[in-house]
């Protein structure tokens, strides 16, 4: 029997899995609809999938890296809790190595990549999540591919960087890839920030300015908004940031000190983005007994 899409389709609305399993089970069974819908449900795929629509806003930051390769991913779980367990642990440092080894570009391609037990990796994901009772979700991947000079750093398992430097040394990469993560530049350097940005921020000076300033002549104020617009390019900016591991200098500045630039960089936080729920019990409690 065909495997058509709509067939797939009714499967995947039916137990939730993925496009990959419901088609890998429809095609074990001779399109038996039901038949494969037993099968992802023994299997745990259609058991873990019926999580899929909780938050996962905590889990990991891992790296990989080789030679002048380096990737990082982030893998989120429900709570701190699961993402500090030992299977959790396993899986996600196995996702970073063949997320290095496949070469892959963006998560479908790392879901749909082969771990060493031959298993895929959302296959392993669906396992997982029958084995720790948690939304487990692969969310993203990072990676520079052939750098010159690459840093790597991973603080506390949330927040991962990979920086490329042209020139410099190892410890200057890695030195830089620590104040990426401690300071969050938006850009690289005060070049780099989009014109809309600069449009809205000499909006924002001007209208900040005192009537006093702005009896002043244009020149004058043109030059006062050039200043404050200035020093905050430099504040969100890497190259104009005061160095994190040297503060009488600037990153421009330690860059220059060994010849170094910075061609890239890229920084990744656990649940950067996913909108938690909060749960405001004082309140739940009040409306219980009818006092809200």
């Amino acid at each position: 029997m065909e495997i058509t899409a709509a067939l797939v389709k009714e499967l995947r609305e039916r137990s939730g899995a993925g496009m990959m399993e419901c088609k890998k089970a429809l095609s074990a069974h001779a399109g038996d609809i039901d038949a494969a819908m037993e099968h992802l449900r023994k299997t745990g795929l259609a058991k873990a999938d019926k999580k899929a629509d909780r938050v996962a806003a905590e889990g990991r930051i891992v790296v990989a890296t080789a030679a002048n390769d380096a990737v990082l991913v982030e893998i989120n779980s429900e709570t701190d809790f699961v993402a500090k367990d030992e299977n959790f642990v396993g899986f996600t440092d196995a996702v970073a190595a063949v997320a290095l080894s496949s070469g892959v570009s963006d998560v479908d391609g790392l879901k749909a990549s082969k771990l060493a037990d031959g298993s895929t990796v959302d296959e392993a994901r669906a396992a997982l999540i029958a084995k720790v009772g948690e939304n487990v979700q692969v969310r993203r991947l990072a990676r520079i591919v052939a750098g010159q000079n690459v840093g790597a750093y991973v603080h506390g398992n949330r927040i991962g960087v990979l920086v490329n430097l042209k020139g410099g040394s190892a410890d200057l990469a890695r030195g830089i890839a620590m104040h990426v993560a401690a300071m969050n530049p938006k850009y690289l350097s005060p070049a780099d920030a989009p014109a809309e940005f600069v449009a809205k921020e000499k909006e924002i000076a001007l209208a900040q300015m005192s009537d006093k300033d702005k009896a002043k002549p244009a020149e004058i104020q043109e030059k006062m908004i050039s200043g404050k617009l200035n020093k905050i390019l430099s504040e969100i900016s890497l190259t104009g940031q005061a160095y994190v591991l040297d503060n009488d200098v600037s990153v421009e500045q330690a860059l220059a000190k060994e010849g170094a630039q910075v061609l890239s960089f890229e920084r990744l936080v656990v649940g950067e983005g996913i909108e938690k729920k909060e749960d405001d019990f004082a309140a739940e409690v009040m409306k219980q007994a009818g006092l809200a």
